[in-house]
């Protein structure tokens, strides 16, 4: 897709769209959280509704859930969004962001180890996490036929999910995303990986808020983490062993806050463009009731509707011009304004092509109250 330069289709993925996917996909995030935080055994939902069915299977089980998990998630949840907010507060003033989720896995690991919170209460742990890595091997060539439909399909939603993800945090901090460059990269990210057998890889909102999070500006950040990934994977993740669930679960759920407040903006956005609300709910309750993929796809259909609506039905209006100056504005919306003598400005403010050719001819004749039909045939 990168080399065919694809990457044009980024263009019709809205704000609204990525708003309502970021809240859609956080929620579900969140849902597939809840039962570590509440360290209840629930069956793992796959497929369309998953959301609804965790949350009734939750339901169903919150009688069991355990106590040492539960109480374990309400300390960690009120220390890391006491320092997020005291970080947001103080931002300006600390030179460093505040690593209160290193501390927290610090703490935490070393209160269940000595705690033995696993022997003593059943909580969930990590566990033995093996170390090293697969041995390297060529991939077989006589599956790539059987499976090619589905690559297709990971292929789209895969770059679908890493080009909106870009453009979310890049309209967050204040930088261009070259959607041909991302596809590319996703692309390369998957080529060397698929020797040593590891999972296609694609963006990932969760790791990706966590980071955002903890401070994390620039690609640097990315060699960071992959150097403690590698240093876990050789050496550290014994260590880890006795490190609850439920903590790596409450820094996945902190970390969605920003992206769960966007519903607050549905109101100021209904009020500026109905149109652009309808998507922005429409995505985020696709994604919530059937499935991320679901909500993408249904938000850029709504996008593309409403985007030709838009075109085939533009705000028509006279002008006018602004006293003594060169400038001319809508009549119905300023007042004031001087007409010219003996002439009438009409702006269209869409493009002209053939699914409006009709409004625009009953727009002019409407506002400037001439028919060039009717002038011709009496002429």
């Amino acid at each position: 897709m990168g080399i065919l330069r694809l990457g044009f289709v980024s263009a019709y993925l809205s704000q609204p769209l990525l708003d309502g996917f970021a809240m859609g996909a956080s929620v579900t995030i969140l849902t597939s959280q809840l039962r570590h935080l509440l360290g209840v055994q629930v069956p793992r939902h796959q497929g369309p509704g998953l959301v609804i069915s965790t949350w009734l299977s939750l339901l169903r089980g919150a009688g069991q859930a355990n106590l040492c998990d539960l109480l374990t998630s309400a300390v960690c949840l009120t220390v890391l969004l006491a320092a997020k907010e005291l970080s947001d507060r103080c931002r300006h003033r600390l030179k460093v962001p505040l690593p209160a989720e290193l501390l927290v896995i610090v703490v935490a690991t070393l209160a269940s180890h000595f705690g033995r919170f696993h022997q003593r209460f059943g909580s969930s742990v990590a566990g033995d996490i093996p170390t090293g890595f697969v041995a390297p091997r060529v991939p077989d060539l006589g599956l790539m036929w059987r499976v090619a439909p589905d690559a297709v399909s990971l292929a789209l939603v895969g770059s679908a999910f890493s080009i909106s993800l870009a453009e979310m945090f890049a309209r967050s901090h204040g930088y261009s995303v070259r959607a041909n460059q991302e596809l590319l990269a996703v692309g390369c990210c998957n080529v060397l990986p698929a020797f040593f057998h590891c999972f296609a890889t694609s963006a990932a909102l969760a790791k990706s808020l966590v980071k955002t999070a903890t401070g994390c500006r620039t690609q640097v950040s990315s060699v960071v983490s992959a150097a403690v990934v590698l240093l876990v994977l050789l050496a550290l993740a014994p260590l880890f062993r006795d490190l609850q669930r439920s903590v790596l679960a409450c820094i996945i759920v902190v970390s969605l806050r920003g992206a769960l407040r966007k519903v607050r903006d549905v109101p100021r956005l209904w009020r500026l463009s109905p149109a652009d609300a309808l998507v922005w709910v429409a995505t985020a309750a696709t994604c919530v009731l059937l499935s991320t993929e679901a909500g993408l796809l249904a938000g850029v259909l709504l996008s593309l509707l409403s985007l030709a609506g838009r075109t085939q039905r533009p705000r028509a209006a006279l002008l006018a011009r602004v006293a003594d100056s060169s400038f001319y504005e809508d009549t119905a919306e300023f007042e004031g304004l001087v007409p010219e003598p003996g002439v009438q400005v009409f702006r269209f403010a869409g493009p002209l092509y053939y699914a409006n050719k009709d409004f625009f001819l009953q727009s002019l004749y409407r506002l400037t109250g001439l028919d060039a039909g009717r002038a011709a045939s009496r002429g």
